[in-house]
């Protein structure tokens, strides 16, 4: 998914990404803005998880939620 349309859907998408991680906030969203390096940095910090385990739940995430994928 390139850039521009996770921008467009990022609204959508934070509201799936709060049931995933309750501790994340609406200015943790602001801040990552569809960056997967800043969500993954933000769900560390919020979450008390290792890079690996943020790294893998992310992952997971994306499986369940084809339609979303930092990585295109």
């Amino acid at each position: 998914m390139n850039e521009d349309r996770i921008k467009g859907n990022w609204k959508q998408f934070t509201g799936k990404m709060k049931e995933q991680w309750g501790k994340l906030t609406d200015d943790d969203f602001d801040v990552i803005a569809g960056k997967r390096d800043q969500f993954l940095g933000k769900l560390q910090e919020r979450q008390g998880l290792a890079r690996d385990v943020a790294e893998t739940q992310l992952s997971d995430w994306q499986k369940r939620h084809p339609e979303f994928n930092f990585d295109d």
